[in-house]
């Protein structure tokens, strides 16, 4: 069986890395200038909230709840333990307020703040020696994993076990690989940003996100029984 005969697509983040920097790319420029501005908005709410603005604040919750709660989704495997990581986010944001300067993309600070609250939950586990994902979830798939019970042709079945599969194997991943994956393939984060928020060289980060996804490519291909190179 073959790729093409399955008729999946293999997920972007297992694709060679894009250059995001690349010369004539227009399209870049404005997704680069909308993220700046939208960064900026987040900063000046984020000055509000230092002056104890409640609106400013459940405006920031509004903007960025849905990154929050999908990272720490994505990298606890259980949506009801991300929601609760989310609101301990937002919560040190406020905590934190009077504290803030503008020093960095508020972005940055916020995956920061997430990233350490995550990496808390996940050593908390390992210490408790809680159940692993497989067999939490042999049972009853995760809320966010695709419903395999939905109706659809076959390749829309194979599709959704392959994104399963890619689910489990992110989720099997070092803590360090497995942000870096998700703030850079569905976060889509700059790579200077997840420098900051892992406190990691440029070359560093790379080298992480290189053997992230070749980990992940040799789960897709144990998951297909060949090579998909």
């Amino acid at each position: 069986m073959t790729l093409a005969s399955m008729a999946v697509t293999l997920p972007a983040y297992l694709m060679p890395e894009p250059e995001r920097n690349a010369p004539h790319q227009p399209p870049q420029a404005a997704a680069d200038g909308a993220e700046e501005s939208a960064d900026q908005e987040s900063v000046r709410l984020m000055l509000r909230v230092k002056e104890g603005d409640v609106q400013a604040f459940e405006r920031l919750v509004e903007l960025h709840q849905n990154a929050v709660v999908g990272t720490c989704a994505r990298m606890l495997n259980n949506i009801d333990d991300a929601h609760d990581i989310a609101q301990q986010v937002f919560l040190r944001v406020w905590r934190s307020a009077p504290r803030y300067e503008a020093t960095a993309k508020f972005t940055t600070w916020l995956f920061t703040i997430t990233r350490n609250l995550v990496f808390n939950e996940t050593r908390r586990r390992s210490r408790r020696k809680e159940v692993s994902m497989e067999q939490e979830n042999e049972d009853d798939p995760p809320k966010h994993f695709v419903d395999h019970s939905t109706p659809g042709a076959d390749h829309l079945t194979q599709q959704a076990e392959l994104e399963q599969a890619l689910d489990k194997a992110i989720a099997a991943l070092p803590e360090k690989q497995r942000i870096a994956v998700i703030m850079r393939r569905h976060q889509d984060l700059p790579y200077e940003d997840i420098c900051s928020v892992l406190k990691m060289s440029l070359p560093a980060v790379k080298s992480l996100l290189f053997r992230a996804r070749t980990e992940l490519r040799k789960h897709l291909a144990a998951y297909l029984g060949e090579d998909v190179e």
